[in-house]
């Protein structure tokens, strides 16, 4: 059994986790505001954006100025998997989903016999994923010193995958990151980037559309530089959509450890509690004993 001294250290050392956890909750859930009215801003832009080139695209489709980023190389031997993660931890499931989703695309495309590659962006998805597939990762970004995620990171990020894919290092590129549902709900997505995709409902407005649009200039020439732009714009809403997940599982998973060393803090009290009483019982009997033998 541990002594009253082992106890009361035990105590102090779970009250001052507490204070930590408590915090690190209340630094979350401030940042956690501005992080989801970003990411709920960038929403409608990257949106609309779809939805003028899946118009534009419709148009093109199949055509031989369509360019290569909508129709792709025609193969799909090599994928690029663009995972982002946090960089710091303690956010409770939030790399950890993501991981697990890249993990299963990976080993699901390489028993098709695909190539693999993986471009991490985040320390905390770069480094479970290096112990299972070190010789896959072909780049790792950090944005730890960055303060916040500009589109500049984005587009940096952005300009890299298009030098890759230019250079025809893949074929398909797919970005993992956690799009922001609630505090306690992120859910993990999987969205292909290269070639361009489309939400089917979008795709099907279009289809009911009466509209007939004429575009000045061409529309290849139009997707031709709006493409690679909107390839930096979806990267960003993924960002910014991370960086709301991050802090809403945070802010939960801090608030869980709190209860939890809450809990921990009572349990131990009432051992310590009933270990003092039992010594002081002892000592009395102790007492009352030797005053009896006398």
């Amino acid at each position: 059994m541990a002594s009253l001294k082992d106890l009361r250290n035990r105590i102090a050392s779970v009250k001052a986790t507490q204070k930590i956890t408590k915090a690190m909750q209340m630094v979350a859930a401030a940042k956690l505001r501005r992080a989801q009215m970003a990411a709920e801003a960038a929403r409608p832009y990257a949106q609309r954006m779809e939805t003028v080139l899946s118009n534009i695209a419709k148009a093109v489709s199949g055509g031989p100025d369509a360019p290569v980023l909508l129709t792709g190389t025609g193969k799909d031997n090599v994928h690029l998997l663009l995972v982002l993660t946090a960089e710091r931890g303690l956010c409770g499931a939030f790399n950890s989903s993501i991981v697990r989703l890249t993990r299963e695309r990976a080993y699901a495309l390489m028993a098709q016999g695909k190539t693999v590659k993986i471009f991490c962006v985040g320390r905390k998805g770069y480094e479970p994923l290096r112990r299972l597939f070190e010789k896959q990762i072909v780049e790792l970004v950090e944005l730890r010193s960055n303060k916040g995620v500009t589109f500049a990171d984005a587009q940096a990020i952005a300009d890299k995958i298009m030098a890759m894919f230019s250079a025809g290092e893949f074929d398909v590129a797919t970005q993992f990151y956690s799009r922001f549902h609630s505090v306690i709900s992120q859910v993990p997505t999987a969205q292909q980037i290269i070639p361009a995709t489309f939400p089917e409902e979008q795709v099907a407005a279009n289809d009911g559309a009466a509209a007939v649009y004429d575009y000045e200039p061409g529309e290849a020439e139009i997707l031709t530089d709006l493409l690679p732009r909107n390839l930096a714009v979806q990267i960003f809403k993924a960002l910014l959509e991370n960086g709301a997940s991050e802090q809403g599982a945070r802010m939960s998973a801090m608030d869980n450890a709190t209860r939890n060393a809450g809990d921990m803090i009572k349990k131990q009290t009432l051992v310590y509690n009933r270990t003092r009483q039992a010594q002081i019982t002892k000592e009395l009997i102790e007492i009352i004993s030797g005053a009896e033998a006398l």
